[in-house]
Parts: C-alpha cells; structure tokens; sequence
C-alpha cells in the first residue's frame, strides 16, 4: 500500500485520474514516457499504452476499469498488453478528502501471487509507485494553482 497526500480537491484528483487528457500526461515513473494506443475510462474501458524507460525500454501496459465511483474509487486490472497476462494485478486507488481540502491518494495492489507481489517489490515497485504519485501530485497542484490564478 502506498499513499500521498495531495494539495488539491478530492474531485480534481480523481479527474486527474479520469480524465483522458490529463492521465497520459502524468502517469508513471521520472523519466518515463507514455504512448497511449487506446483509452476508454469507464467500467469494462481500458488504457492500453507503452512506458519507455530512459534507457529506451519499452513496456507495454493494459489497464482494465473494473470499478469507478467517482471521486471516491477506482478499481482496476493491470498487466502487460496481452490477453490473460498471468502477472496482472488488481489495483484499488482510493481517495479521502480531508477537512484542509487535501486529498489523501491510497494505492493497494493485489497480486495474484506472494512471488509475483515480491518480485514486484525486488524490481523497484515501490519506489516507482512513490514517483508516480509525486507526479500526480505535481500535476494536480500545478492545475489547482492555474485555475486559482
């Protein structure tokens, strides 16, 4: 679990997070560049794209919307972009405004094994996981100052 508390609106955080135009934008690690092949936000949509790393790698991703209440929770598959990945996991991203107007973003992934979750770990998810939400938070606080000035 990894969570970041966000200067910014509960509903501008999830539409960051909703939002075609503004997922591509900050989604992902430092350095790491997003190619959206599709995006279709809605329960049963998916997000296929393809991370290129600084070192030029490239990684194909498909989410699967599983579950959206909006500016309350986003439920998703997560896995590389082929049919029936048997490394997928589900990831649960919750958001809890709290009484200053910040937003506390809650990421959970569930794996579908110990060894696919610690694997996950040894390659550096969590620290990943950190730089992506600092990139939300970036861009979310950039836009709430943009819409107040």
């Amino acid at each position: 679990m990894l969570s970041r508390v966000v200067a910014a609106p509960r509903e501008l955080v999830f539409s960051a997070w909703t939002d075609p135009q503004h997922l591509p934008a900050w989604f992902g690690p430092e350095g790491f560049r997003v190619e959206t092949r599709e995006i279709d936000i809605r329960v049963g949509g998916r997000w296929r794209f393809v991370f290129t790393g600084p070192d030029g790698a490239r990684y194909t991703n498909r989410m699967v919307f599983l579950r959206i209440e909006p500016s309350n929770l986003l439920e998703f598959h997560h896995g590389a972009d082929v049919d029936d990945d048997p490394n997928a996991f589900r990831t649960l991203v919750t958001f809890d405004e709290q009484a200053n107007g910040k937003t506390v973003v809650t990421l959970r992934q569930l794996h579908p094994t110990t060894a696919r979750r610690e694997a996950g770990i040894a390659f550096g998810a969590v620290e990943l996981g950190h730089q992506t939400l600092e990139k939300l938070a970036r861009h979310v606080e950039d836009r709430g100052q943009t819409a107040a000035g």
